[in-house]
């Protein structure tokens, strides 16, 4: 009998719920015979800087709501335990109820799989929101209160260069832009 190779999957889960649904699919491959046929369970996860009374807070966020990525082979009763795990609503599949759950192809893998790795690195929801010549709050480090205008936005490093009045003269800062809001 051919051995069917093993594939990346999607499982729809209760928004909210994705990390207890991978906690009890770890504990069943761990525990039991779905270990042979489930190789991995993710929640593609993202950090995301946001800046709360003044103090840098780093927040992690699900890059897919609602979704849970399984490399599984499915054959025999595997299907049925990964759908009825709890908080699993189904299978991503095609249009028809009847139809079977479909793989991920390669390239979605791959960019999945590329976006973990990408996502070591902190990243910010307004790091490209701010334009130049804008007023800014410094609200964050050294600085923290003095209030400037962008004069350089370097998107590539994630700095801001403001322009504060220091003692009655310009002096350009070069900030994360986490350090920086809108006034």
């Amino acid at each position: 009998m051919a051995e069917n190779k093993k594939e990346w999957y999607v499982l729809r889960a209760i928004a909210g719920k994705e990390a207890k649904v991978k906690e009890v699919l770890d504990a069943a491959i761990k525990n039991s015979d779905l270990g042979k046929y489930v190789s991995q369970v993710l929640i593609p996860t993202e950090k995301v800087y946001t800046s709360r009374n003044g103090k840098k807070v780093v927040k992690e966020k699900n890059l897919y709501s609602g979704y849970v990525f399984v490399e599984a082979e499915l054959t025999g009763e595997v299907i049925y335990e990964l759908r009825n795990t709890t908080n699993v609503i189904d299978f991503l599949r095609g249009r028809s109820k009847q139809a079977p759950p479909e793989p991920l192809r390669e390239t979605e893998v791959m960019r999945m799989l590329g976006t973990l790795d990408e996502n070591k690195t902190p990243q910010n929801d307004e790091a490209y929101d701010f334009v130049v010549g804008e007023s800014v709050k410094v609200n964050y480090g050294p600085f923290s209160g003095f209030s400037g205008t962008i004069r350089e936005i370097n998107p590539d490093r994630r700095k801001i260069k403001v322009e504060v009045k220091i003692f009655g003269r310009p002096t350009d800062l070069e900030l994360e832009n986490t350090q920086v809001e809108r006034i």
